[in-house]
């Protein structure tokens, strides 16, 4: 039966009592800070590594893991379309589970945050009605139990502000989805802007190309460990158009 595959020796976390997965929980740090656009994009279209150090691992739906049995799906996002006990029970392809996705109705949030995987678990909360908390209200929830909050694209700028203001001040960081390139020039300036004191909103709205390219490399790595990662629909273009906007 195939296995989440561990390169790295050690081995990995536990879905449940007894059933050890044998997977990378990540990689060693790099002596030198981190650039602002490692690894930062992800999608799930196979991209060439050529186009750059932005790109990060592609988002796969387990259901497509399960669905690849003998193949080796590499450094992966695992998107959870399936019952995580589905994992741990099924063969399915080998991979190295970098993050979990979770998609998750607000009433669900404590099964949510009760789930227990052996890479760090991200999720998004959906909002279906007035009663729901709000998207700062779910990420202060999240925070507290040392899951990461996802944000989701299509949010006003004060809820996204909002949000920002919870995890400037976690111990966790925050991975989003955009739409194009000028959502993640905005949440990069948000998350700066929200780490500096400066006017968050103001920075979502009007995003500054010029104040992200003069960030020090511990400025840049500081904001990437509060912003952890963008799911874009395709990484190579919005990488590209980064390129051209002047961040590396």
């Amino acid at each position: 039966m195939a296995r989440p595959r561990d390169d790295s020796g050690p081995r990995g976390g536990h879905y449940g009592g007894e059933v050890a997965i044998p997977l990378t929980l990540g990689v060693p740090r790099s002596p030198g800070p981190q650039s602002l656009l490692a690894e930062l994009l992800s999608g799930s279209r196979d991209t060439s590594p050529a186009v750059g150090g932005a790109l990060g691992p592609r988002v796969v739906p387990a259901s497509a893991l399960l669905d690849a049995v003998g193949t080796d799906a590499g450094r992966v996002i695992v998107g959870l379309d399936v019952d995580p006990a589905v994992l741990r029970t099924s063969e399915q392809a080998s991979y190295e589970a970098v993050r979990f996705h979770l998609d998750c109705p607000a009433d669900q949030l404590g099964d949510a945050v009760a789930l227990r995987l052996p890479s760090p678990l991200a999720v998004f909360v959906t909002v279906d009605g007035s009663d729901d908390l709000g998207l700062a209200e779910s990420a202060q929830q999240l925070a507290a139990a040392g899951r990461i909050p996802g944000l989701a694209n299509g949010h006003a700028i004060g809820e996204v502000a909002d949000f920002l203001a919870v995890l400037a001040h976690a111990d966790v960081g925050y991975v989003a989805r955009a739409r194009d390139t000028a959502e993640v020039l905005a949440l990069l300036s948000g998350t700066v802007a929200s780490l500096r004191g400066d006017d968050v909103r103001a920075a979502l709205a009007a995003p500054d190309p010029t104040r992200l390219t003069s960030l020090i490399p511990e400025a840049a790595e500081a904001v990437r460990e509060v912003l952890l990662g963008v799911e874009v629909h395709d990484p190579a273009l919005v990488a590209r158009e980064l390129a051209d906007a002047g961040l590396r």
